[in-house]
């Protein structure tokens, strides 16, 4: 890819994450680049219009949708997963070959970020211009990673459906606990984030 075809595409995926947003910021050019760097290690075309590609993300908000639309991995699709770490970081993993690329800024992103854009009027608008124009490898560290995770497990049998024994609600994709015989949902054994309010 020529230098033009790269940037008219990081233009396109700017402007994609942009309308979703209302605005552009900082955080979806880390994730729009993030993605694209991740496409290009991977040696896979991005966006996927496949479930090919597998995104771990660290954190949620403007940066995930970033990455989004730069590699076409959202939660609607089930190749999208948030592990909250509060970082901005992702792991992404090519479902066929198994490899796993884990990609975060560099520290010193900010301090680049500012050198790269000296004359911006505050931080925020000074990063905003320099992650678009920093070099890929001086803005990312990628590390080739093993996950602890089985992708199977998660992703799970598409059209698998259960229904939990005590509160009768269906449960997908073997997402299922089987608690004394009984098959339940995960809320119903006890893994809950929410409970009846009184």
């Amino acid at each position: 890819m020529t230098t033009a075809e790269s940037d008219l595409k990081l233009k396109v995926m700017l402007e994609h994450t942009a309308a979703m947003h209302k605005h552009l910021c900082p955080r979806q050019v880390l994730g729009v680049r993030m993605g694209l760097y991740a496409a290009e290690l991977l040696g896979l075309a991005m966006p996927q219009t496949d479930k090919r590609v597998l995104a771990f993300v660290e954190s949620d908000g403007c940066f995930a949708d970033g990455l989004s639309a730069a590699t076409g991995c959202t939660l609607g699709h089930r190749t999208m997963r948030l592990f909250d770490y509060g970082k901005v970081a992702a792991t992404l993993v090519d479902s066929k070959t198994g490899r796993a690329i884990r990609i975060a800024p560099r520290a010193d992103s900010r301090q680049r970020a500012a050198e790269a854009a000296p004359e911006a009027a505050n931080r925020w608008k000074g990063q905003l211009e320099a992650y678009q124009k920093i070099p890929t490898k001086l803005l990312f560290e990628a590390t080739d990673v093993a996950l602890n995770v089985d992708v199977a497990a998660l992703v799970g049998k598409p059209g698998v459906r259960v229904s939990c024994a005590r509160c009768k609600e269906e449960i997908l994709n073997q997402r299922e606990v089987v608690c004394d015989g009984e098959t339940l949902c995960m809320s119903c054994a006890g893994e809950s984030y929410w409970r009846a309010s009184e």
